[in-house]
């Protein structure tokens, strides 16, 4: 059976590098599993491959999309499985974004429909009451999804309360389902550093990403603010600052802020995945590339 190697880690561990070199050394095509680089307006954001980084390897599902497109879990796990299979799963499936790859690895569940006027309800008592509601009542009907999912992100945590309420169940519940049959193996491999070292790198990432004009990209998507495919770190707080609310000095804070939050709740849930083998980060890349090789060719994994 083919195997798809999947390269995941908290944002800022460094998975961008190490995977353009494994890919030019096995060949390999690079799959792209940020549900945000998708999008081509927000490339510094997203801290998306650049043109250059792009030219050394091809790469899929960076920049296809526009901001203004909806585009799902469900129709990334069709189009990436298409992209995959054409591929004859030549490809490594890289990124942070856990729901991606799992839709891709073991399949979305199918959750059950919510009635029209409990959703409108719910998005009702949001406008009135803010999000510090909606994060109260996650952390309520659902504690452990309260623990992953982002927590400034609206409109994930009123997907939970509707699904919550709606069904009587937790949302997490039916998170849990039957994993589906795919044509290949899954190997899973997550980078990992130091947790100051990786805060450091984040906090270092957020100043460069500001440096190459991460101000400037977000005036430019301001007008569509209430996108859901822009509410996202870095821009809901640049936002805010552009709504008069905070200053530009809070606004780069609470980037750092939010993003070294985000990994650490990307690494809760890469954590509860026993599948997972972890990789230690260092600079001596070609001993990295024969280590993980090497994963790929043991007896434990054909």
């Amino acid at each position: 059976m083919k195997k798809l190697l999947v390269i995941t880690g908290a944002t800022g561990v460094g998975k961008t590098e190490l995977t353009l070199r494994l890919a030019e050394r096995l060949g390999y095509d690079v799959v792209n599993a940020d549900s945000r680089q998708i999008y081509r307006e927000i490339a510094i954001g997203t801290a998306a491959p650049t043109a250059e980084e792009q030219s050394r390897v091809k790469h899929w599902f960076v920049g296809t999309k526009s901001v203004t497109e909806r585009y799902s879990a469900g129709d990334y796990e069709r189009d990436c499985l298409d992209v995959l299979a054409g591929l004859n799963y030549h490809a490594i499936l890289s990124g942070g974004s856990m729901l991606y790859i799992d839709a891709v690895c073991h399949g979305l569940d199918d959750i059950p429909k919510v009635d029209e006027s409990l959703r409108a309800h719910i998005r009702s008592e949001y406008e009135v009451k803010g999000l510090s509601w909606l994060q109260s009542e996650v952390a309520r009907l659902d504690p452990a999804y309260w623990e992953i999912v982002d927590r400034q992100n609206p409109q994930r945590l009123i997907h939970c309360v509707e699904l919550s309420m709606g069904t009587g169940k937790p949302y997490s519940s039916y998170r849990k389902g039957a994993k589906k049959k795919r044509a290949f193996e899954v190997v899973k491999l997550a980078l990992n550093r130091p947790r100051e070292e990786l805060y450091e790198r984040i906090n270092a990432r957020v100043e460069m990403m500001m440096a190459n004009g991460l101000e400037e990209e977000a005036r430019k998507v301001y007008p569509m603010k209430e996108l859901n495919s822009l509410q996202t770190v870095g821009f809901r707080e640049l936002f805010a600052y552009f709504d008069g609310k905070i200053s530009r000095e809070d606004a780069i804070r609470l980037i750092k802020q939010n993003s070294r939050h985000y990994a650490k709740r990307q690494l809760t849930w890469f954590g509860a995945d026993k599948t997972i083998q972890w990789l230690e980060v260092t600079n001596d890349y070609e001993k990295q590339l024969d280590t993980i090789i090497g994963m790929l060719r043991a007896d434990s994994l054909q």
